[in-house]
């Protein structure tokens, strides 16, 4: 059993998304929540996955392409300090990234299908993770973060803009 992360693995601001995963086994919740989340992404249309909420907001490809983007860095820094590297990782410009993605001209389905692949890599990764590497720590955007909060972080982001998107896109 992994267990959940505990004080001073995170930054507190990650709080955020390790708060809503309330399960000691973040292996069953990671793959329970990819057949939820593709179940629940594709009942949105097409024409629908381009609206925004409110002007100058993200569109709803937007929203999903960040979560690809942000579960790629997250995995991979997940990665580094597994394998034992102790090089500090930069931090990730969500702004940046949105702005450069051309998420509004990739189809929706494509973006689905995209989260599919890269949270069945995700937990791919995880499910061979060694014992001992799942509490080691590195330093990504200044802060001290370990491998076991970096996967609850991965699970907690995407519950948090899941209900974002329930709540304020549909």
């Amino acid at each position: 059993m992994i267990g959940r992360p505990e004080a001073g693995e995170a930054a507190a601001y990650y709080s955020t998304y390790i708060d809503r995963i309330t399960s000691p086994d973040i292996l069953g919740v990671l793959a329970a929540q990819l057949d939820e989340t593709l179940t629940f992404l594709r009942t949105i249309a097409e024409e629908k996955s381009k609206s925004r909420y409110a002007p100058g907001k993200w569109s709803i490809r937007e929203l999903w392409n960040h979560i690809n983007d942000t579960e790629r860095v997250f995995l991979y820094r997940a990665l580094w300090f597994a394998r034992g590297y102790d090089t500090p990782l930069p931090s990730f410009e969500q702004e940046i990234a949105v702005r450069n993605a051309g998420a509004d001209a990739i189809a929706w389905a494509d973006h689905v299908e995209e989260f599919h692949a890269i949270r069945s890599g995700t937990l791919a990764f995880f499910r061979h993770l060694p014992h001992d590497a799942w509490k080691r720590t590195g330093v990504a955007s200044d802060n001290l973060v370990s491998v076991r909060a970096l996967a609850y972080i991965i699970a907690g982001h995407v519950a948090h803009h899941r209900a974002i998107l329930e709540q304020r896109y549909l």
